[in-house]
């Protein structure tokens, strides 16, 4: 192996990653006086948040009553109760006031013609527990989470944050199960950079390109994740991956839940609101799990609209031109582009598609990376941190409910930030690390970067996304995701035949992206095994061959392991039915009623 020479820095606190929680993170850190450095991959306002249309969610009431109680009972509900109540709590309680920091930072909110944030409904989100129907969502147009990256990144650069921008962390350095810090490859001129840091935080998104029908960026292959994987830690609930009732036909572009909540609906071939009949109370606003299914069901009863009938139309056309230019105008964007209609005359082609990953990195309510220990107890990973869709805290359970996600970015990078500035003193020195820290690390980069086989990296990939398109959907059986994992074992298998052409250092895109899919394979891998194993159906995890909840089994969350074989190891840890304080109480699992 050539040596490769490494240029050191050292902080206090290290993000990977700047869309909404590392940003929040980053931000926080900063104000709290933590040297603060925030490694990205991209330049920050391209992070996959600026995609996010339809709001954030937080018990304002400035709309219609509320109670952050009620929008925890949603959540919970919504989670198919695989939520952790207490992370729940944590989450609704500090969602007002992270919305309104938010406002404060700059955000520029859609307003009331009282001048107060404006709230849409989305699905899911109720009054009195269920009763009625809440306006919750705090929405800028429909481009929220775009306005929220923006003012946190110039926040950030106000309080000093250091940004290195178009860097590839490659891996995280462990030392006796403490984190040190991480190894990045800084893309404009090829040098190696070690991260030293006393808490290393990752923010790295979710793995939506596992999949060949996604609502993710290509950006999105969950790099975070997949480091993890590699220090021997596991992974959490990974058989959980949403997929959005909305994306356009044949472009898988994102259409929000914010359509519906404005007053969009879905029909089939024969004109039908069939919405009504699998939610008759919710309808259009049901859950996305309930929705997605609804929709793959007209399908395969042979309703479904278009040539292939392999689709459904979503309506705007009723709507008042003004309003969806108001409120909905980068959606009617959009649709013209993406999908060659104007929603104003005629309906979008929507199809279900892959848009979230419930699962990750395990975390507590304060970002801290958790794992079991030789005897199963669960111990905290010291300088390791985890945050936004690459953590699984689990605030969402089996099944995200819409406008939560921001919602999730901001409390917990804000939680993460507050829970550095107690642990970690500002220049404390760092310990030293041993010889030979980074050699594994810059030996895998370097089996990558001259690797001569016969495949390309687009094949292999490819390979992968139509096999969890196939085989992890949104109906499963045994058989298909028995068959995946062997089909998918294969394509690991060819990685030792691929090839890369180009051997610089400098913007290699080619090898970005082997690296990239090695990652996604690792995580494709533990979400197949772990859907495998999973014998009941709940929220976004519906096994035809076992249809019903079951929570005296499966009322817990899985824990994996991945080896270097590609051999996966799997345990368990409880859900936690208790909360934070006694301002609620638990809210105990029951059938869920649409």
């Amino acid at each position: 192996m050539p040596a490769y020479e490494i240029i050191r820095h050292t902080y206090d606190a290290v993000v990977v990653g700047a869309g909404g929680a590392g940003l929040r993170a980053t931000l926080g850190m900063a104000e709290k006086g933590l040297k603060t450095a925030c490694l990205t991959k991209v330049f920050p306002t391209r992070s996959h948040t600026v995609a996010a249309q339809g709001g954030i969610s937080a018990a304002l009431g400035n709309m219609g009553e509320d109670d952050w109680r009620w929008h925890m009972y949603d959540t919970v509900k919504g989670s198919d109760w695989l939520g952790d109540q207490d992370a729940i709590e944590y989450m609704c309680r500090e969602a007002m006031q992270a919305v309104t920091e938010l406002e404060h930072y700059g955000v520029p909110f859609s307003r009331t013609e009282s001048g107060k944030i404006y709230q849409r409904p989305f699905g899911g989100m109720t009054t009195h527990y269920g009763e009625g129907t809440a306006l919750r969502t705090c929405a800028a147009a429909d481009h929220t989470g775009h306005a929220i990256l923006h003012a946190l990144y110039q926040q950030s650069l106000k309080h000093e944050a250091e940004f290195f921008i178009e860097y590839v962390a490659l891996d995280l350095i462990m030392e006796g199960g403490v984190c040190r810090g991480v190894l990045a490859w800084r893309l404009e001129d090829g040098t190696m950079h070690l991260f030293r840091a006393h808490m290393t935080v990752l923010a790295t998104g979710g793995y939506g390109r596992c999949y060949f029908s996604s609502t993710s960026a290509h950006t999105c292959t969950g790099d975070g994740n997949a480091m993890v994987l590699r220090a021997g830690l596991p992974l959490q609930d990974m058989e959980f991956v949403q997929i959005h009732p909305t994306g356009i036909y044949g472009a898988g572009c994102l259409i929000t839940e914010g359509v519906r909540g404005e007053g969009g609906y879905l029909t089939n071939a024969e004109g039908e609101r069939f919405m009504e009949r699998y939610a008759p109370h919710a309808k259009d606003l049901a859950s996305r799990d309930v929705v997605s299914r609804a929709i793959t069901m007209e399908v395969l009863a042979g309703r479904g609209v278009g040539p292939e009938k392999d689709h459904a139309f979503l309506h705007l056309e009723h709507l008042d031109a003004a309003v969806i230019h108001e409120r909905l105008p980068g959606i009617a964007e959009t649709a013209r582009i993406f999908g060659g209609v104007d929603v104003t005359r005629e309906p979008i082609r929507v199809i279900p598609t892959v848009h979230y990953n419930m699962g990750g990195i395990p975390t507590n309510h304060k970002g801290e990376v958790i794992t079991l220990n030789a005897d199963g107890a669960q111990t905290v990973v010291p300088g390791l941190m985890a945050i936004g869709e690459a953590a699984c805290v689990s605030v969402h359970g089996a099944n995200r409910l819409g406008s939560n996600s921001l919602l999730d970015l901001v409390v917990f990078g804000r939680a993460a930030a507050q829970r550095c500035a107690e642990v970690v003193k500002p220049r404390q020195l760092h310990h030293p690390l041993v010889g030979g820290a980074c050699d594994e690390v810059l030996a895998r980069f370097d089996r990558l970067r001259h690797a001569d086989g016969t495949l390309k990296t687009a094949e292999i990939r490819l390979a992968m996304q139509r096999t969890m398109q196939a085989h992890a959907g949104v109906f499963r059986t045994g058989q298909s995701l028995s068959d995946g994992v062997g089909k998918l074992g294969r394509v690991v298998a060819s990685m030792a035949q691929v090839t890369v052409t180009d051997r610089s250092l400098i913007w290699n895109t080619d090898l970005v992206e082997t690296l990239e899919l090695e990652n996604l394979l690792a995580q494709a891998s533990v979400t197949l095994s772990a859907a495998l194993n999973r014998t009941e159906s709940r929220g976004a995890h519906a096994r035809e061959d076992h249809p019903e909840r079951d929570d005296v089994h499966w009322l817990k969350h899985t824990l994996i392991w991945r080896g270097a074989d590609n051999q996966t190891r799997i345990d368990y840890r409880p859900v936690h039915l208790y909360t934070l304080t006694d301002d609620v109480q638990p809210i105990p699992p029951k059938p869920r009623v649409y």
